[in-house]
């Protein structure tokens, strides 16, 4: 069987929308914002499964000291200094991972920073380099991937991490809430025209709640008080384990925690009695004691800590998601929205 008839024969394969992703042990998956939180979470648990990890960040020295933790395992690593906001860093990472490892099979767009401050106070300088981080990395990331994927004639795996604010607007967070409603519309885009085309990617969202991260610590700030996370928090390897889910099988959306699906159904169902509770609950819940750093101090324009998977919130900690186990069984997951849907009909009832 010569080459063109096995080429044929697999686009055939993909027309019938049935995308076989490799196991995470014959893997090589590219990681961006690997220096920290989601990103080093991730790496950390996709090494230990036998993939062989692409860490890229802008923090050189943790990204050093990431991959020798990994090598000294036994585990096959390399990295890639990179500001992700510049499209030449992009293809640079991507020519890391090809010239280490000959490919990359799943690519994840995870690199992330806020701003917290009223929209109206945000210098637009500020905006925009988040949104070259936030946003534009994501559309650089999922070009060189799918263009990547399409060389190759193997199926691979785009993941776009977004955010429980690219559903549902909120205060203080505001320009981030914009940055990740870009990144939302981008992915379901992306994924519509993939599959009308009929190339062999798996396109998934990532809708994490509120992670116990160093998110805020790493966030500009233009309030008063630092930022910090109150209430329920998930831990970062709910995320991981959510992203090394659909790294192996195709999957839409999934959900870190229930309060990021319940977020959107509220949002969608009752928008006028969300944005009250969001005026009342965020603006309490988003900030710490202590007095905000400095915004030159901030990753906004230079990078962060490194080596560091949790925060230093004030909320309380889940050991895990229920939600994402869920997620994993689909029938359990169906009865769990419905069930959280009957609960938002009730109450837009009682308010009729």
């Amino acid at each position: 069987m010569n080459q063109d008839t096995l080429r044929l024969r697999k686009i055939g394969q993909w027309r019938t929308n049935n995308i076989t992703l490799k196991p995470l042990k014959d893997q090589v998956m590219v990681i961006t914002g690997a220096s920290s939180g989601i990103g080093l979470t991730t790496a950390r648990m996709a090494a230990s499964k036998g993939a062989k990890v692409v860490a890229a960040a802008r923090n050189e020295d943790a990204l050093q000291q990431l991959v020798d933790e990994l090598q000294e395992k036994g585990q096959a690593a390399t990295w890639v200094e990179a500001d992700v906001g510049r499209e030449e860093d992009i293809k640079k990472i991507a020519e890391t991972a090809i010239k280490a490892f000959g490919r990359f099979d799943t690519w994840v767009n995870n690199a992330g920073v806020a701003i917290f401050g009223h929209a109206m106070d945000v210098s637009n300088e500020d905006i925009k380099r988040m949104f070259d981080t936030n946003f534009w990395s994501v559309v650089y990331g999922s070009k060189v991937a799918v263009n990547h994927f399409r060389e190759q004639g193997i199926p691979g795996a785009l993941i776009n991490v977004g955010s429980l604010f690219g559903d549902r607007g909120t205060v203080i967070q505001s320009t981030y809430a914009a940055a990740k409603f870009a990144v939302h519309g981008w992915t379901e885009s992306i994924r519509m025209e993939l599959e009308k085309k009929r190339l062999p990617v798996s396109v998934t969202l990532i809708h994490p709640g509120r992670i116990d991260t160093p998110y805020n610590e790493h966030a500009a700030s233009y309030m008063e008080k630092q930022p910090a996370h109150r209430g329920m928090l998930y831990p970062p390897q709910a995320v991981a384990e959510s992203i090394l889910y659909a790294a192996e099988n195709p999957t839409r959306d999934m959900y870190i925690g229930s309060q990021a699906k319940a977020l959107k159904l509220i949002g969608t169902l009752l928008p006028r009695l969300t944005d009250k509770l969001m005026e009342v609950i965020m603006y309490p819940t988003q900030r710490d004691d202590r007095p905000s750093k400095p915004l030159d101090e901030s990753a906004l324009h230079q990078a962060g800590y490194g080596m560091h998977e949790r925060g230093t919130n004030k909320g309380w900690r889940r050991s895990g998601s229920l939600y994402v186990k869920a997620s994993k069984r689909p029938i359990l997951s169906t009865v769990t929205v419905t069930g959280i849907g009957l609960t938002i009909w009730a109450l837009a009832k009682r308010n009729e």
